[in-house]
């Protein structure tokens, strides 16, 4: 070949760096054309499968590995990734439900999936019904001929009820209806839920996984192959992809994961505890104590709780001095989400939210970070001085 011009040795080089290079992090691959090594490679490769890599989009070995080590940590087989935990719920809901069908929800679900059924009733002509998320057996009475999913989140993420998963995959089972989890509180960490009979498992990989607060990244995981084909098809036709540099900071996370997730759910605990001896609250909803709805599913199929709690004000106090209360709080920032070094506060008008709320006073979400538990502790009671 003739000498190549400077502007095309800018482009084309000849060097290849030596093979055998191994180190702990995993490699960040950018890609969004994939080379091939001839048609033939190009013709044989699935995307399906992840038998060779076809297109950015679809995987390159930085994502693959990522997918490959979430399945395990969940006890799954298949694991597709999405650009949040919303995007993967999406992606669930648009592989499984076609118009004239019905899924249904539980009345304390993530208020964006919630939002999403409102849209999939309103313009898809797929009913979305919203059910008690203690209702357990009872989901029986519920479930029609058209119903194809059901969603159930342990806990709810806001009111804190732990439903009988064991109880409604049953009933499902029997029926020949799906059931997925959102399983994002406990990281798959806390609870084995394909164990329970549970079909698809989305997390959220923005909470514990990356523990940075820095990124956005969800994932589908499932043990059956044919479903996750059905899935699959969703995530390429809805060009769900997440960014090479994102999976590698998710990775990053999760050899201390294991180890955040125990330090959080110490200090919630003792969090929960010091403000359940408070006469400015009336309940604590963590569901490690015993009056938390649902607790005797967390001690059967639990192993750990997280930082994620809520409490309820006495209902003397207003809004307007529980708001006080959160503002004046110098360590717990005012945010969504959790699983980060930093904790958050979040008051909720959970009345609004919720159909038949059988309790007074105002709701107000502590995620517990990292931070000195007996300063956070210092921090709200001079908060509570405020109100």
């Amino acid at each position: 070949m003739s000498k190549k011009s400077l502007q095309t040795t800018l482009i084309h080089s000849g060097y290849r760096a030596p093979a055998g290079f191994e180190a702990f992090p995993s490699a960040i691959h950018h890609a969004s054309t994939v080379l091939f090594k001839d048609v033939a490679s190009m013709r044989s490769g699935d995307w399906k499968n992840k038998n060779a890599y076809t297109y950015g989009l679809h995987g390159t070995p930085t994502t693959f590995t990522l997918e490959a080590r979430l399945a395990e940590i969940e006890g799954g087989n298949h694991c597709l990734l999405a650009p949040s935990g919303l995007a993967a719920i999406a992606m669930i809901d648009l592989a499984l439900l076609k118009s004239g069908d019905d899924v249904l929800l539980p009345d304390n679900v993530y208020n964006p999936n919630r939002e999403l059924g409102r849209w999939l009733s309103a313009d898809f002509g797929i009913t979305a019904r919203y059910y008690d998320p203690l209702i357990g057996a009872g989901i029986a009475d519920l479930i029609q001929p058209n119903t194809k999913l059901i969603w159930t989140e342990a806990p709810g993420s806001v009111s804190m009820e732990v439903p009988d998963l064991r109880a409604i995959c049953a009933v499902a089972k029997a029926k020949g209806v799906l059931v997925a989890l959102d399983n994002t509180w406990s990281a798959g960490i806390a609870l084995r839920a394909f164990d329970l009979g549970v079909d698809i498992v989305m997390q959220a990989l923005t909470k514990y996984q990356s523990g940075g607060s820095d990124v956005l990244m969800g994932a589908v995981i499932t043990r059956d192959k044919a479903l996750n084909d059905r899935i699959a098809l969703s995530h390429m036709r809805l060009g769900m992809g997440v960014s090479a540099d994102d999976a590698y900071l998710v990775m990053r996370g999760l050899p201390t994961m294991k180890l955040r997730f125990e330090a959080h759910d110490a200090a919630a605990r003792k969090l929960a505890g010091w403000l359940k001896a408070r006469p400015e609250i009336t309940k604590v909803l963590h569901p490690a104590f015993q009056d938390c709805p649902g607790h005797e599913h967390f001690e059967r199929d639990f192993t750990g709780a997280g930082g994620l709690f809520s409490v309820l004000f006495d209902a003397r106090y207003t809004e307007q001095q529980t708001d006080r209360f959160v503002d004046a709080l110098t360590l717990f920032g005012i945010g969504y989400s959790w699983g980060g070094a930093n904790s958050l506060v979040m008051p909720y008008r959970i009345q609004g939210m919720r159909r038949n709320w059988p309790d007074a006073g105002i709701l107000v979400r502590f995620n517990v970070g990292l931070e000195d538990t007996e300063d956070l502790i210092a921090d709200l009671e001079q908060a509570f001085a405020q109100l």
